[in-house]
């Protein structure tokens, strides 16, 4: 599942692959941009807001978010893809490397000038240079909704999904349907950046310290199964509100009060 961490290793790739090379294909397979053309200029880089990629193209930037399915793909010119042709959105190419974005919910182009106002609506970024933990914090604590719904408001913090928000409320202890003004959210959002950040490196995302298939996680996608602290059979339930679409939760009923 893309959440902030997998969008900021593939900006980091998507830079370190097309940053300061000479774009020779582009072709976005949207209606709105399908006629856009960027050959000749040059790439100046790829930066990751939350779960926002915006990769900057000449005077242009191409805005992407991979929502649940979406992924950005490296190629060798001429490698065969290994998705079919029509879940691609997107191809930026350069004489080394092409970039292929398949299932890519979001895709729009415009002037780099104003890519500010693709990102606004965002919280602070833990993934970001100028993360601002008590803003984070206070946008959370204040919001009137249930904790893990406040965490996956991307207005109020960037880049934390539905996998970190079960797994931080279960190293915290707390209830995913807690007030979110109940919640020491200064606590829970330094746990959340440093959880976040530690995992920018892992091949692997884990919460459990344990890269093992199937042991990386304590109580996300493990309903009915026992929890690995105490035993306790874990259960899952469906949170959400607008913004956020509903998505299963999942908890510990005796470690989580």
């Amino acid at each position: 599942m893309p959440e902030g961490d997998t969008v900021f290793r593939t900006a980091r790739r998507l830079n370190d692959a097309l940053g300061g090379h000479e774009i020779t294909r582009f072709d976005l397979r949207v209606p709105a941009f399908a006629t856009a053309n960027l050959t000749g200029v040059t790439a100046h880089g790829c930066v990751a807001r939350g779960k926002h990629l915006l990769l900057r193209l000449g005077e242009m930037t191409l805005h992407s978010h991979l929502r649940m399915d979406g992924s950005w793909h490296l190629y060798r010119p001429g490698e065969k893809w290994r998705h079919p042709a029509f879940r691609v959105r997107a191809v930026v190419g350069t004489a080394e490397r092409m970039a292929v974005g398949v299932d890519i919910a979001e895709v729009e182009l415009v002037p780099t000038r104003n890519e500010e106002q693709l990102i606004a609506h965002l919280g602070p970024d833990p993934l970001a240079e100028d993360w601002d933990a008590a803003e984070a914090a206070r946008r959370v604590g204040a919001d009137a909704r249930s904790i893990h719904v406040a965490l996956l408001d991307q207005r109020n913090v960037a880049g934390f999904g539905n996998e970190y928000a079960a797994e931080l409320l279960f190293l915290r202890g707390i209830l995913p349907t807690t007030p979110a003004a109940e919640v020491d959210t200064a606590a829970l959002l330094t746990l959340g950046a440093r959880t976040i950040r530690a995992n920018l490196d892992r091949p692997d995302r884990t919460f459990t310290g344990v890269n093992r298939r199937g042991q990386t996680t304590w109580v996300y996608g493990r309903a009915n199964r026992p929890c690995r602290r105490c035993g306790t059979v874990i259960k899952s339930g469906e949170q959400g509100a607008d913004p956020t679409r509903e998505r299963v939760t999942f908890w510990c009923p005796s470690c989580q009060k």
